[in-house]
């Protein structure tokens, strides 16, 4: 159990707490992060704080008149580098958590959480040599790996998405076993007495009674 406690009622803090350790998790399975979409996102960052600096210090040495002309390319600079940043992360890495590969499987993976639902939500992008990339959504609770009380339990989560992701199960065979996900428990009896009474989806996230929903398409 994780040592560190977030509020179990922040959507915010659960799925960031949730998001690292599904990096952390994948980089241990010996998967190789690409960071070339994070790479370009810094950069776009830091560039726009550089000039916002750079302008300050012009300002501030040299006087209003000397450097309006400078501030003005300056001023439209950052909002063009600011632009092209929410574009970058709203329409090409929407919501990326991890994207790598290995053993010839890369694997995209974006988050995201709905507004009063306490759901984990991810699009899984899985595209192999000389295959099409194939793209599904898998859910589950955030109470199937987070206590009652606010800590995470790594278990049930790396057996959620072992048993979700083929690529991921085949790297973590034992987290992936048919057996295992089918005894999955959350974290604690209280949380799963809880999850009985309203009528949530169990552990592996899916409906009581009904199969996960994995809906998978071709692109």
């Amino acid at each position: 159990m994780a040592d560190s406690r977030v509020s179990p009622y922040s959507l915010n803090d659960l799925k960031n707490t949730t998001d690292d350790a599904l990096g952390n998790y994948l980089r241990g399975l010996s998967f190789k992060q690409d960071n070339s979409k994070l790479d370009v996102r810094l950069a776009l960052g830091y560039v726009a704080v550089i000039i916002a600096g750079a302008t300050f210090a012009a300002d501030y040495k040299l006087g209003w008149e000397a450097t309006k002309y400078w501030t003005a390319v300056a001023v439209a600079a950052y909002a063009v580098l600011n632009t092209g940043l929410t574009y970058w992360m709203y329409m090409v890495e929407k919501g990326l958590v991890f994207e790598g590969d290995r053993s010839g499987s890369k694997v995209s993976i974006a988050s995201k959480t709905k507004k009063h639902d306490p759901t984990y939500y991810l699009t899984v992008t899985v595209t192999k040599q000389n295959e099409t990339p194939s793209t599904w959504q898998i859910k589950a609770p955030f109470t199937t790996w987070f206590t009652a009380d606010g800590f995470f339990v790594a278990k049930p989560f790396q057996q959620w998405l072992a048993t979700s992701i083929e690529a991921v199960g085949d790297a973590d065979a034992k987290n992936a076993s048919r057996d295992e996900r089918d005894e999955l428990a959350s974290p604690t009896a209280k949380v799963q007495v809880q999850q009985q009474n309203d009528g949530h989806v169990d552990s592996t996230g899916a409906d009581k009674g009904k199969g996960s929903k994995r809906t998978k398409r071709k692109g």
